[in-house]
């Protein structure tokens, strides 16, 4: 086989492999893109646990060790010695309550050693505590035995739930009583609700103690057997709350366990992660909902075989040309395959050479990553979150030069037919710079949406600011929003990261783009300008501004004005801690004709660091 009959053979052969990819794709690359995104998804409800499990457990670490200090007091000692005097229980009652206000906890009483309450910080409420007998609680019982004890319930005389902390009061080596600390845990929960995951605590028994779908506060993912409702009962942890078992089934998806959930008739699949705190003595599971992974995967498979049919037809467009051309294209593929050999065989070198200036560069970088790899996660879940939310603009933005590339490569394909090459060329032309410009896009968001690796180094605000506008576009323009950008080309270069620093002006742009959207005035102004050895990045929007009393926490974890589902509360924060690792500082303000003024002031690069970089 030679000549035109080789040749054909050669552009035949991608087309059959084309079709095999194809229907690979078709029987199998929906599994395929499902386990990719499942890992993402697996890794973003990994770090929801994390924070969740964090907070939980330095929220019970505040109390841990109180209980024995005030254990310790002399007015509650020597109430514990006489309990039936009424000046000592005055007093010690108002002790306990002043401590209660003062360390914000949920009660704290003292009882004697048959479990009578002889003091409390609510004696003066409707629900107090004294009189009140505890020695079914396994925190008395393991107090009185001189052990530092801990318990989660729901109480059966507030019916309000609680962790407890139970310490032996000893009076000369004695044990005389017990003092328990009750901790709230009703804010935690709340910090959970209205997010895109579920969250909740169980017991080894598998009753939901603490969630953020009230609804299933009490219900058991685990079968309700005798055994369980027995252990249960004894201690009374549930008062005389209803239990009953969630509607659950087992399951799996990509490789993974998933759990099946019936809520308001309509089942929800959903990938589990768990974390138990030994300590604590429950089970910490954050619930990842699997619709959108789904969504994802059968898109992705989508997009691959449109790519698939692209790739084909321009195959088959080259089989035309190639067919006139064959003995001059013979002549070039032999040369194309020398040049091709040649390069690749440089190009080995090349790899060899950087692969092993790659492991140096690991080895002594692999210290730092594990110390920054936390805030580098909360980072990157921070940017996800953001491209999460400007994800129906983006798409925009390329749906629409895929459309037109679409359209002009089959009117190609009948403009060679008619002979009309001129216009055909004009057309791929054409293509070539929506692709251009798609590329351009994407590679801002991906160099956007990666992990950050990098050094404090002299950075142009003004290549920053560029850079930062292919991103933020899409998100200005379905707000309307107009941004006017004053950098003066001579400002000198800032010490910062320009990856980074290109997030925290996202972050604060598209917050802006929120505050003006559906005003009158829509504009939005970035200025920059050199005070002293400081350079100050200013963003000020039109909107209704910052209050007083949201100023003093915008920069808290988790704190956002915005809807259910509009945000995380993590942008600001993450911002903050960015421009601080810089050297620098990030503050908000109120312009005086109205609107928000966010303040970065990061320091000029000297010219040691300059030369550095050089």
């Amino acid at each position: 086989m030679g000549g035109p009959g080789l040749l054909r053979y050669r552009l035949l052969l991608p087309l059959v492999l084309l079709a095999v990819l194809g229907l690979a794709l078709i029987f199998r690359g929906n599994d395929i893109a499902a386990r990719g995104y499942m890992n993402e998804a697996e890794t973003q409800a990994a770090t929801t646990l994390r924070l969740a499990v964090s907070a939980l457990d330095g929220h019970l670490k505040r109390y841990e060790a109180l209980p024995a200090l005030i254990a310790d007091q002399q007015n509650v000692e020597a109430l514990i010695l006489d309990p039936g005097n009424d000046a000592l229980r005055a007093t010690t009652n108002a002790y306990l309550k002043d401590v209660n206000a003062l360390l914000k906890s949920s009660d704290i009483y003292v009882m004697t050693m048959d479990g009578q309450t002889v003091a409390a910080s609510n004696y003066d409420t409707p629900i107090s505590f004294i009189g009140e007998n505890f020695t079914y609680r396994p925190y008395f019982q393991d107090a009185a035995a001189g052990r530092q004890s801990r318990f989660y319930a729901l109480g059966t005389t507030s019916l309000k739930r609680g962790y407890y902390f139970g310490s032996p009061i000893e009076v000369g080596g004695v044990i005389r009583g017990v003092i328990v600390f009750k901790v709230d845990i009703d804010t935690i929960e709340d910090s959970w609700r209205g997010g895109d995951d579920r969250i909740f605590v169980s017991d080894p028994e598998g009753i939901i103690f603490m969630t953020g779908s009230p609804e299933w506060l009490y219900a058991s993912i685990l079968p309700l057997t005798p055994e369980r409702i027995a252990r249960t009962e004894a201690s009374r942890r549930y008062a005389d709350a209803k239990l009953r078992e969630l509607p659950v089934k087992r399951g799996t998806f990509a490789d993974r366990d998933v759990m099946i959930i019936t809520d308001n008739r309509v089942e929800k699949e959903y990938l589990v992660v768990s974390q138990p705190m030994p300590d604590a003595g429950w089970t910490v599971n954050v619930l990842m909902d699997t619709s959108s992974v789904r969504t994802q995967a059968k898109t992705a498979t989508v997009a691959a075989l449109l790519t698939l049919c692209l790739a084909g037809l321009a195959l088959a467009v080259l089989m035309q040309r190639r067919a006139r051309l064959n003995e001059r294209m013979q002549l070039q593929a032999e040369a194309r395959n020398e040049l091709e050999r040649r390069v690749a065989e440089r190009t080995a070198d090349l790899a060899r050479v950087n692969s092993r200036i790659e492991e140096e560069i690991a080895e002594r970088r692999l210290t730092e990553q594990r110390l920054r790899q936390t805030q580098a996660d909360l980072i990157q879940a921070g940017k996800l979150a953001g491209l999460g939310q400007m994800s129906a603009a983006l798409s925009h933005e390329f749906n629409q030069p895929l459309a037109a590339a679409k359209t002009y490569a089959e009117t190609s394909g009948v403009l060679i037919d008619l002979g009309r090459t001129d216009e055909a060329r004009d057309n791929i032309r054409r293509i070539s710079a929506l692709i251009d410009r798609m590329a351009s896009i994407s590679k801002h968001l991906r160099n956007f949406a990666r992990k950050p690796n990098e050094k404090l180094g002299p950075v142009l605000i003004e290549d920053v600011m560029r850079d930062t506008l292919e991103i933020v576009a899409a998100r200005l323009k379905t707000a309307d929003a107009v941004l006017d950008v004053e950098i003066d080309p001579m400002l000198p270069a800032v010490k910062a990261g320009a990856v980074r620093l290109q997030q925290v002006l996202v972050n604060i742009i598209t917050n802006a783009a929120d505050a003006v959207e559906g005003l009158e005035d829509r504009r939005i102004t970035v200025s920059a300008e050199k005070e002293g050895d400081k350079v100050i990045v200013s963003v000020r929007d039109r909107g209704p501004g910052v209050p007083p009393a949201i100023r003093e926490r915008i920069f808290d974890p988790f704190f956002t004005t915005k809807g259910v589902g509009k945000g995380l509360g993590l942008g600001l924060s993450i911002s903050y801690n960015i421009i601080k690792d810089f050297g620098g500082s990030l503050s908000v303000g109120e312009h005086p004709d109205g609107g928000a003024v966010f303040n970065i002031e990061l320091d000029a690069a000297d010219g040691n660091l300059l030369e550095a970089a050089e």
